[in-house]
């Protein structure tokens, strides 16, 4: 099933008096829930739904155990977590201490699979 996008107008901060140009946007067709992840892969394994309930529940609580330690956590073919800082600049080195971070974000790097699982994406445009 194609993933549906949609047109989304943006203004070029550059130049605020020209006309908008449009961009594709992503239209959600639905949520899936932890529960539903569950069914689906107990269906495609010999683990029952709990049994994967207490590994995401313990994927849960390692992953940013990890992650607050500085580590990269790879999980294989799925891919990767690791932090991201977003902060201030300043003029040397020597003066960059923790109170120039601002925020910090958890990025994820899909691994090889994925990506290729990604490359079979199709789209088409959403009827308004």
């Amino acid at each position: 099933m194609p993933v549906k996008f949609i047109a989304i107008p943006r203004k070029d901060p550059a130049n605020p008096a020209a006309a908008p140009r449009y961009y594709p946007r992503t239209k959600s067709s639905g949520v899936i829930e932890v529960r539903q992840l569950m069914e689906r892969i107990a269906e495609m394994s010999t683990l029952s739904s709990a049994d994967i309930v207490i590994v995401l529940e313990a994927l849960l609580q390692v992953i940013p155990q990890y992650i607050a330690e500085g580590k990269i956590v790879r999980l294989g073919a799925l891919g990767s977590f690791r932090l991201s800082l977003q902060g201030e600049g300043v003029d040397t080195p020597e003066t960059l201490s923790a109170k120039h971070i601002k925020s910090h974000r958890i990025l994820f790097r899909p691994g090889r699979e994925f990506r290729k699982a990604l490359k079979t994406i199709q789209y088409r445009k959403a009827a308004k």
